[in-house]
């Protein structure tokens, strides 16, 4: 399947406002699950239906609402209804191959970036879509499945910390975007020692495994980008919104998050110059070693040309050749050509031209 642009056919005409579940699906059971806190209360806990969390809408607390699996349109109509937002903003959620963006609402900001997680079985990076909404008193999110990505946020709750146990629904998102940000930089970090690593290589040894990593680096470094450019757009449209919902002690926050993501732009951005000149810096090494063999393969026809032309004139055909009159002269020959062109061979697979 492909890792960019995957379009069903039958999705093709939809209404912008259905609720059909567009990606791959990660659960088997959508979990609930409710942090409702302010200053001095915490209760966590996680909960059956959705009506159980619209009660907290009016509450004076902050809460977050938590849902992981977004394939069930049974749960987005109630979540819908219940919050009173358009069915296009769940449509959206259940998109989890949608391009990230930021909309705001006359009773909420919907936002929707991708989270990118190393897997460290299969050393690849795992992408999950991440989908907000920022309402006043409840922020809801929304992710493909269950996973500890959020669980610094949730401890920093539990443990009281004062900023985050006395700020609204913006600064817990903020919290989020952060961790999220965060995993952007650690991911391209973790790639870059790689590529860095292979800067130093290259200049030693250039073979078909080096341009093999190189390509694989380039491709993931591709996917990578692909997914984390768009999101600075969303981080930029969070910090310039006017919105009521945001507050003007949580703009320097999300400021420092525009700088985040800028960072992990450029790393990026940097990562991929450096692949652009390790691949320059092979197919350099590898003309300057094609020219090194064609310089020795050339020296040793020069010397052959004239020993081969004196005996194609005179054919050795001379009267007095001890070797005709011997028993194993053609077995000898044989032998000796053998051995040279085993020679030659050790000599070019010592010198790597083959």
């Amino acid at each position: 399947m492909a890792r960019f642009v995957r379009k069903q056919k039958n999705e093709i005409g939809l209404s912008p406002e259905a609720l059909l579940f567009r990606g791959v699906k990660r659960t088997d059971k959508t979990l609930l699950r409710i942090i409702n806190f302010d200053a001095e209360n915490l209760q966590e806990k996680e909960i059956k239906t959705v009506k159980e969390a619209i009660e907290f809408q009016n509450s004076d607390s902050v809460t977050w609402f938590n849902i992981d699996g977004v394939d069930n349109p049974e749960i987005m109509k109630e979540i819908a209804s219940g919050f009173g937002f358009e069915k296009i903003i769940l449509s959206d959620v259940m998109d989890t191959l949608s391009r990230p963006k930021i909309t705001e609402y006359s009773n909420c900001i919907f936002l929707s970036v991708k989270m990118l997680k190393e897997d460290e079985e299969s050393d690849n990076v795992a992408i999950e879509n991440l989908s907000l909404i920022i309402t006043p008193s409840v922020l809801i999110s929304f992710q493909e499945k269950k996973g500890d990505v959020f669980e610094p946020v949730r401890d920093r709750i539990r443990r009281q910390t004062k900023r985050i146990r006395n700020s609204g629904t913006d600064y817990l998102t903020y919290a989020l975007l952060d961790v999220v940000i965060d995993n952007y930089i650690y991911i391209i970090g973790r790639l870059g020692e790689k590529i860095e690593e292979l800067d130093n290589r290259i200049v030693q040894v250039s073979d078909k495994q080096m341009l093999d990593e190189i390509n694989t680096y380039k491709r993931e470094l591709n996917f990578l980008r692909k997914n984390i450019k768009p999101a600075k757009e969303v981080m930029l449209g969070l910090a310039k919104t006017e919105s009521e919902l945001i507050q003007d002690s949580t703009e320097v926050f999300l400021k420092e998050l525009v700088d985040n993501i800028t960072q992990a732009n450029e790393s990026s951005d940097s990562y991929r110059e450096i692949l652009s000149d390790q691949l320059t810096i092979y197919h350099t090494n590898i003309s300057s070693k094609l020219n090194d063999i064609m310089k020795f393969l050339t020296i040793f026809s020069v010397i052959f040309i004239p020993l081969t032309f004196i005996a194609g004139v005179y054919g050795t055909n001379f009267e007095y050749i001890p070797e005709l009159h011997y028993k194993y002269s053609y077995f000898i020959m044989l032998a000796a050509m053998l051995i040279i062109a085993i020679v030659m061979l050790l000599y070019f697979k010592r010198k790597k031209w083959f």
